[in-house]
């Protein structure tokens, strides 16, 4: 019975131990995680961004050309700080024009709203810019295209654009040489049916080269209708190279064809006119043949017909 006892006290006692063990080695692992954390915020790192590159001008009455959309830059200092500017990019990086007057300036890129312990290294320390009087003009969108991809056959309608005028902005000695601003609509080779696209606005001069100014809005949606119109004509049959000496009956399946096309090819035609080739023809028999496509005609339909062709001699 006392050995018992003794037993139980034993177990008591090495369990209390082990608790108190594992309260400091936890307690022990807080702290080293909690310091690490403290090391890993205050530690020194370098981390690269490419920030937009404002431009302080008067930009009711400038026109700035030359500098880039965007400059890398590169943060050094402590780790909690270096990612809280990365991420909110909360600085400006800027180049200020509002004392220089017009013409080409080389000017010094600045940051600003970085945190004192934060610094910073450009990619490019200097920026070349030109600063222009601005002037500012509306025109009309004119309509470019190659006819000659358009399917032949098919009517080609007047083609619109929406919008039909725009605002050109720009530096006054761009903006003056200006002759047109033109909406170019690729049309790929055969193409048969209406055109609608959206296409970028392009302003040219007089040579057609094409000038460095802003078009608003940038875009403009053409459209091009295409066409075909069809009518049914009689078909007429005409015998070639046949022998003086045999006499030929022609006789086609179908008496009449549909053809499809311009309207103004159509209207000059009232019948279409199949030759039927009897060189070596000596009897009677069945030919299947194509059929003409006339100018100005997309296809005809059927595509060919079956002639029945009777021979006899002359003499009969």
């Amino acid at each position: 019975m006392h050995r018992i006892i003794e037993t139980k006290w034993f177990y008591k006692l090495f369990s209390l131990v082990l608790a108190i063990i594992l309260v400091a080695f936890v307690d022990n692992t807080q702290v080293s995680t909690n310091n690490q954390s403290k090391v890993q915020q205050t530690a020194t790192t370098k981390q690269s961004l490419k920030m937009p590159l404002q431009v302080s001008v008067d930009a009711d009455k400038y026109y700035v050309t030359g500098y880039p959309d965007k400059v890398k830059v590169t943060l050094e200092g402590p780790n909690a700080l270096v990612t809280s500017a990365v991420n909110t990019q909360n600085f400006r990086v800027y180049i200020d024009l509002s004392k220089l007057s017009v013409g080409n300036h080389r000017v010094k890129i600045k940051v600003s709203g970085l945190p004192s312990q934060l610094s910073y290294k450009l990619s490019q320390k200097y920026v070349t810019v030109n600063i222009q009087k601005r002037k500012s003009r509306t025109m009309a969108v004119q309509i470019g295209y190659n006819k000659n991809a358009v399917a032949s056959g098919y009517d080609i309608g007047t083609a619109s654009v929406s919008p039909e005028t725009v605002e050109v902005t720009g530096a006054q000695s761009e903006v003056s040489q200006i002759d047109h601003i033109e909406a170019k609509l690729s049309v790929p080779n055969g193409t048969s049916k209406t055109m609608k696209r959206n296409v970028l606005l392009q302003a040219y001069d007089a040579k057609d080269r094409q000038l460095n100014v802003v078009i608003t809005p940038s875009t403009a949606t053409v459209t091009l209708p295409i066409s075909v119109s069809k009518k049914t004509v009689k078909l007429k049959l005409n015998a070639k190279n046949g022998s003086k000496s045999k006499v030929y009956s022609l006789t086609a399946k179908e008496e009449k064809v549909t053809l499809y096309g311009q309207k103004e090819a159509l209207k000059k035609l009232s019948s279409l006119t199949l030759n039927v080739d009897l060189t070596g023809v000596k009897a009677s028999t069945t030919q299947t043949i194509k059929l003409p496509v006339p100018d100005g005609i997309a296809w005809v339909d059927p595509a060919s017909v079956s002639v029945k062709i009777d021979v006899s001699d002359s003499s009969d």
